[in-house]
């Protein structure tokens, strides 16, 4: 389909209708125009990308149509190619990685929009389709752990103190296992699988446990009576007692996986417990003054990641960039059993 327009137009994959994945219109190809960069925006030429269970649920059903095509897609790497006249943190050429944001059209096109105090540095060592699996997870873990549930990056300050991730093997929880390995706590991840097992394993797991069963007789089946932190990346109601009772007194709960269920906030006075929404879009949404600290926090994790402090997560890669290809990766995605990321590379 081609939305007709006297200027510039690019592919992207998008949507009008909001229908069930297996629906053959629920994600087509489309032409747009090609946007053009104002303020502090880059135009970047998209190289790679990865899905993640925003897209899906930005996409499900429901009854609202659009005039236009909604582009999605909430992880890119790619080449600058223009910047906006207030730009000073990239010039065209430089490569970058990015997630961008929420309210804006996503990254599922040939260029796209963003903000530079929300794009970083592409790690050197990776090449565009792993750089494309780590933004959205890396800054979801990383302002969960150290600045929601405030764990120290001193390794020293954390001698003999835990967290519990709850879906360790999944997009955020392959990244927050590393992180909190590297601020040296023990982590204690759930996994139900086989295969998931190994993959927390990999990631750096000290400890498994089922995240079906009662958390508590695990944990002291492991020596241990109480976690410091738990990190959670599953359904919250799910899990919410579970938390309560493995929670050490004054501990710190984050969780960012919202919920229709009333949470019962009681279970959680005696032990004066803290409780934390993590979402990562927050800072781009509401233009925060402290934007940029995604762009830092971006390079950052190029440096752990080209000094071989952490491993990209890429699991499946799908090539080329199109509908057909993202309707797959969406219904992996919602099967539940995704291990790492899924990343497409190259238009067709």
């Amino acid at each position: 389909m081609s939305i007709l327009s006297s200027q510039e137009t690019m592919k992207a994959v998008g949507l009008f209708r909001y229908l069930p994945i297996e629906h053959p219109e629920s994600l087509i190809n489309v032409e747009i125009e090609k946007p053009v960069p104002a303020g502090k925006d880059l135009l970047i030429k998209v190289k790679a990308i990865s899905v993640n269970p925003v897209d899906t649920k930005v996409r499900a059903p429901k009854e609202k149509r659009e005039d236009a095509p909604r582009v999605l897609g909430w992880d890119v790497a790619g080449i600058v190619e223009q910047i906006g006249p207030d730009c000073t943190l990239f010039k065209p050429g430089d490569e970058v990685y990015y997630a961008g944001s929420i309210t804006r059209p996503g990254g599922n096109s040939q260029y796209h929009l963003v903000d530079e105090r929300i794009a970083g540095r592409k790690p050197k060592s990776l090449n565009f389709a792993d750089a494309a699996a780590l933004p959205l997870t890396a800054i979801t873990a990383w302002e969960g752990l150290y600045e929601r549930l405030g764990v120290s990056r001193n390794k020293e300050d954390n001698v003999g103190k835990t967290v519990l991730i709850i879906g360790a093997a999944g997009g955020v929880g392959s990244i927050a296992t590393q992180l909190a390995k590297l601020a040296g706590l023990t982590v204690i991840g759930t996994a139900s699988r086989p295969e998931s097992v190994q993959w927390a394993q990999q990631m750096g797991a000290d400890h498994i446990i089922n995240h079906y069963d009662a958390f508590l007789p695990q944990l002291t089946a492991l020596g241990l009576t109480e976690v410091d932190y738990i990190f959670c990346l599953n359904s919250t109601a799910e899990h919410w007692q579970n938390m309560a009772d493995a929670i050490a007194p004054q501990g710190k709960i984050c969780s960012i996986v919202e919920t229709s269920q009333t949470l019962n906030m009681n279970l959680l006075k005696n032990k004066s417990v803290t409780f934390a929404w993590e979402f990562m879009f927050t800072r781009a949404m509401f233009q925060t003054s402290d934007m940029i600290e995604q762009h830092n926090l971006l390079n950052e994790v190029a440096e752990l990641v080209d000094n071989g402090l952490l491993s990209a997560t890429v699991t499946q890669r799908l090539t080329p960039i199109d509908a057909a290809n993202l309707r797959k990766a969406h219904a992996m995605l919602e099967e539940g059993h995704t291990i790492g990321k899924i990343i497409l590379e190259h238009f067709a």
